[in-house]
């Protein structure tokens, strides 16, 4: 039998190196050598992955097709691909309304084991809707960003981002960077970030963002101040603390939207002034994850070089180091975007 090395989450303290067989495929299904697999800020979420604990995390991945079962006609071995984790079934009325991420079966599919191993599994599900080919022009590591982006990509359409906006993203996470850059390649008239740390402010000023403030500060005076005395119109949540909600509140103009792409925790209530949002004619709208059609243009902008993510590559790691990557992205001090590359 042959064996494959995986990073095994027991915890964020606990990321182990253990040997796994090399899944088997069936006539529907696809092999992939995985090339470059990206720590998503929802990896180190205990509350979230302890759970499910112990599991091979892992979705933001590029690779090579290695195995093509014989019914699959339409990829080669020897392909660069991405795969999407999660797929909807096209067919529910939450797909036929353009809200696919809401889908049941997106929720309920996955390849297997995970993308921090060195081969993973695509069910025929997967195959029929969540393979895509990498462009020539991509490197697999630009491939490994095709999926953050593609979340970020379905807020900015769900939310209705407009060009000549001012926009206030809240925390400079991988999150927070992505929206900026994608804020700025279709045409922002004013980005603002805020984070309480220093390095990442130095970061999204670096990548685009126009003012950067530190959350501490009274970050709704400070938009007003350099806007032209006004709000910003469009406010994007990617910090979910309720500090940072409580700022989107405070910082949104007169008909402006509120975009919630970060969580808080299960079971945190977050009080406001229901006249005041009502009063101001706010439009709030929450995201979740990326359907196959932004996936497409996730590709695209980053086939395109519109929206720049390599520079975003803080540290590359074998798959021999996967603790240290965790121990990076759960810190989040001096890690961007950490890449293992199996």
């Amino acid at each position: 039998m042959k064996t494959m090395k995986v990073a095994m989450y027991y915890n964020n303290n606990d990321v182990r190196i253990e040997e796994m067989p090399i899944p088997k495929i069936n006539d529907d299904e696809l092999l992939v050598k995985v090339q470059a697999s990206g720590i998503c800020g929802s990896d180190v979420m205990e509350w979230y992955r302890l759970k499910t604990a112990p599991r091979v995390l892992g979705h933001e991945i590029s690779g090579d097709i290695v195995e093509v079962g014989k019914n699959v006609k339409k990829y080669n071995v020897g392909d660069r691909v991405f795969i999407s984790h999660h797929v909807p079934c096209n067919n529910c009325n939450f797909c036929n309304n353009d809200q696919h991420t809401l889908c049941n079966m997106l929720h309920s599919t996955n390849f297997y084991p995970g993308g921090f191993a060195e081969y993973l599994k695509v069910p025929k599900i997967n195959v029929k809707v969540g393979t895509f080919l990498i462009p020539k022009e991509m490197s697999y590591e630009e491939g490994a960003f095709i999926e953050p982006l593609a979340c970020v990509v379905r807020g900015f359409r769900i939310a209705e981002m407009k060009p000549e906006q001012s926009i206030l993203i809240l925390g400079s996470g991988i999150a927070g960077l992505l929206q900026i850059k994608l804020a700025k390649a279709m045409g922002a008239r004013k980005i603002f970030a805020t984070d309480i740390n220093e390095h990442r402010l130095n970061i999204a000023k670096k990548l685009g963002a126009d003012v950067a403030i530190n959350a501490k500060e009274n970050v709704a005076k400070l938009v007003k101040k350099n806007n032209d005395g006004m709000l910003a119109d469009f406010v994007i949540l990617c910090a979910g603390v309720p500090s940072a909600v409580k700022q989107a509140f405070e910082s949104v103009t007169p008909g402006g939207t509120i975009l919630f792409f970060a969580m808080t925790k299960p079971g945190v209530e977050i009080p406001f002034h229901l006249f005041d949002i009502w009063n101001k004619q706010v439009k709030m709208v929450s995201t979740y994850a990326g359907a196959p059609k932004d996936i497409v243009d996730a590709i695209e902008f980053i086939r395109s070089k519109k929206v720049e993510v390599t520079d975003m590559i803080s540290h590359r790691l074998p798959l021999s180091e996967a603790a240290k990557g965790f121990q990076l992205v759960a810190k989040a001090q001096d890690s961007i975007k950490v890449i293992l590359e199996p």
